[in-house]
């Protein structure tokens, strides 16, 4: 679409976490990561020092994960091709808009600050910051978004969608993975539902971090929506994985979900509900440790949906979500179904819902 032939310019950025691309970037990557103080909450030399020592003795396991994976964190291109199809959807859906979708990752390539400066190029008239974290957190969205608010110093209006952890088009994906899988299984019954999350220390939640209650959220949005798809009341929980360190984590633990489905002889089907992409702790952790945990422990069976990728229900969903940030009032949270409750101080609308 040309300029001339639209009304408006709308930069849409998706915030990802990112990944090593070769394994020399692996040390790096991790450095990057441990090293911001939404992860490690210790004093910056503190921190960095930690950092370095942490992604130095994770180095070799974390190469020896990646290589199953081909070498590289698949991670960029599957982002760029949400980025595509968003794209796609958002020129389809507002003909009167030149929409352009960047990427900006918050520990690897293409970097904020280059994403920054890309978007400034393009001269938008509007910028909408869209996480593909759908589920908010402090160590994640909000520490994407400190970094785009001290990269970004190009033109426009920007306005954020924080979270939408029951957009109905998330939801119907989700729910379309699992589908898909169970049909291809021959539809095995009974079998328990296992909605995995990545955990976070208790204590962050305890500080006000919405994060748990809207897995919880999502997972209950799924469930209903797989309920009116089959019929069937299904046995599910959510749960959490990729715990780390001697800290108190989100509980109950994925491995411990699994363990116990094998004891009862039930088998389980795993759903990434936090996660939109495949990559590491979806192709090894769930794809590889836990199925062989399954194995181990008794579990008849062990299935694993996709991540929704491109699946056009979840673009749409994005592409909805978009639209909902451009015609809302607030700059903090797309007009939607989901509202925090006020006691979640981590919340970036905790003020206003306070008030």
């Amino acid at each position: 679409m040309s300029s001339e032939a639209s009304t408006r310019r709308l930069a849409v950025v998706l915030f990802n976490l990112g990944g090593p691309d070769r394994p020399s970037a692996v040390r790096p990557f991790l450095f990057n990561l441990f090293s911001d103080p939404a992860i490690i909450r210790l004093p910056g030399p503190a921190r960095l020092v930690l950092a370095a020592l942490v992604s130095f003795l994770r180095a070799k396991s974390a190469r020896a994960n990646y290589a199953r994976m081909g070498g590289a964190s698949p991670l960029r291109p599957e982002t760029e091709a949400q980025a595509e199809a968003l794209q796609t959807c958002l020129n389809r859906a507002m003909p009167k808009t030149e929409a352009k979708v960047f990427i900006a990752m918050r520990y690897w390539n293409p970097s904020t600050r280059n994403a920054a400066a890309a978007v400034a190029g393009f001269a938008p008239d509007e910028v909408v910051l869209l996480p593909l974290y759908p589920q908010f957190s402090t160590t994640t969205t909000a520490s994407s978004l400190k970094a785009w608010t001290e990269a970004y110093r190009g033109v426009g209006r920007v306005r954020t969608a924080c979270c939408y952890p029951n957009q109905p088009g998330l939801v119907r994906a989700h729910a379309e993975q699992i589908l898909s899988v169970w049909r291809a299984a021959g539809e095995p019954w009974p079998i328990r539902l296992l909605f995995s999350a990545h955990g976070l220390p208790q204590t962050v939640v305890a500080n006000g971090d919405p994060y748990q209650v809207q897995v919880e959220a999502t997972a209950v949005a799924v469930r209903e929506q797989l309920r009116a798809d089959t019929g069937r009341d299904w046995d599910w929980r959510v749960c959490y994985q990729s715990r780390v360190g001697p800290m108190k984590w989100l509980a109950p633990y994925t491995i411990h979900a699994i363990e116990e489905a094998g004891v009862e002889g039930i088998g389980v089907l795993i759903s990434p509900i936090a996660f939109v992409s495949e990559h590491i702790e979806t192709l090894c952790e769930l794809d590889h440790d836990y199925a062989v945990l399954g194995e181990q422990v008794g579990c008849p069976i062990y299935l694993r949906a996709p991540a929704v990728g491109v699946a056009q229900s979840f673009i749409d969903g994005l592409g909805q979500v978009v639209q909902n940030v451009l015609a809302g009032p607030c700059t903090t949270m797309p007009a939607g179904p989901w509202r925090c409750d006020g006691a979640w101080r981590g919340c970036p609308r905790s003020k206003d819902l306070a008030a």
